[in-house]
């Protein structure tokens, strides 16, 4: 499981938007998002650096941690 700092999320809209951009470049990615904290967990076989990328493409700011 890898773990994301996001920064920008603030409704359900953005916890489909983050798990969508995710499963659709792996459709096996488990995906958890805990907006109180501004975390996404991911487990998927994708290296960091692309789900950070991916998720930027959704205009939000993560980074690993």
């Amino acid at each position: 499981m890898q773990h994301f700092d996001v920064k920008g999320m603030t409704c359900q809209h953005c916890v489909r938007a983050v798990t969508q951009v995710v499963q659709d470049e792996d459709p096996k990615a488990r995906v958890e998002v805990d907006l109180s904290k501004g975390q996404v967990s991911v487990e998927s076989s994708l290296p960091a650096d692309v789900i950070v990328g991916l998720i930027g493409t959704e205009g939000y700011a993560a980074k690993a941690v």
